[in-house]
């Protein structure tokens, strides 16, 4: 058996049909295992989304499978999918959009438990709350009310509520600030150490997840062009496009900058 808690073996999907249509993912395998942090890093219409939707089955797989502990979970029944639903949670880009503004965060967060058959809901709601750096009464007030850190923490504390093996998390601090991305991936690892929850992280951003993964897979075109251990890939890329969103991650530092630019300008001008 696989030491993979999930797998993808030559995934492909395809929009339109098998024999028409749009491949979007093409010949993708990958692993994740208990505990780690696996990052798929692309540009826009690289397939990384597509994949992580198809782990949640908002996909079709046209071809290839996707496993989880050994039993495929690709193309399953919905009643089947309500079950691998326990296991495998999400976080979205955007925190005020995936939270539904009309209901309190208590409500939110109960919704889950009480669709799983979790009885003592308000008990777990403290305690998802607490884990999530929010304070007590937070659960009587509404989205609206937070920053986007702060729902991004609601978010991330409605994913846990079930105490998932895997979450996806799809470019869950694109649409924060700097600093307030840095505080929310720093959550994300202090989580995952105390719970052992597995990520596959997804972002354009090569410099946001080389600190947060074991193993970084860069998609170009809907294939893996590039995968391996975090700190090598984002720091000695090996393929040329990976060197080009090494090269595109912005640095907080003006003169490395504009070193970096004119450095890209020269390579790209030989």
């Amino acid at each position: 058996m696989s030491e993979n808690l999930l797998e993808i073996n030559n995934l492909i999907v395809r929009y339109g049909g098998r024999r028409g249509g749009k491949t979007v993912i093409q010949d993708v395998s990958l692993g994740l295992k208990a505990g780690e942090t696996v990052s798929l890093v692309g540009e826009s219409g690289s397939g990384k989304t597509t994949i992580g939707r198809a782990i949640l089955g908002l996909a079709p797989v046209t071809d290839g499978t996707i496993s989880f502990r050994g039993q495929q979970i690709s193309n399953i029944s919905r009643a089947r999918r309500r079950q691998v639903a326990r296991d495998i949670q999400v976080i979205f880009q955007d925190p005020y959009s995936s939270l539904n503004p009309s209901m309190t965060v208590e409500s939110i967060l109960v919704e889950p438990l009480r669709a799983a058959g979790v009885t003592e809901g308000r008990t777990r709601v403290r305690e998802l709350l607490d884990a999530v750096g929010l304070p007590s009464d937070a659960g009587a007030r509404y989205p609206r009310e937070f920053s986007g850190g702060q729902r991004q923490r609601i978010a991330i504390a409605r994913a846990l509520a079930l105490e998932p093996s895997v979450i996806v998390c799809d470019e869950p601090t694109s649409a924060l600030d700097v600093t307030t991305q840095a505080r929310v991936l720093t959550l994300l690892d202090e989580l995952q150490k105390a719970t052992g929850v597995a990520y596959l992280f997804i972002s354009h951003d090569l410099g946001v997840v080389h600190a947060i993964s074991d193993r970084i897979a860069v998609l170009q075109g809907g294939r893996i062009v590039e995968m391996g251990d975090a700190h090598q890939v984002a720091t000695n890329p090996q393929h040329p496009y990976t060197r080009r969103l090494q090269m595109s991650a912005p640095i907080a530092d003006p003169p490395r900058q504009r070193a970096r630019r004119a450095e890209r300008i020269r390579q790209f001008s030989q």
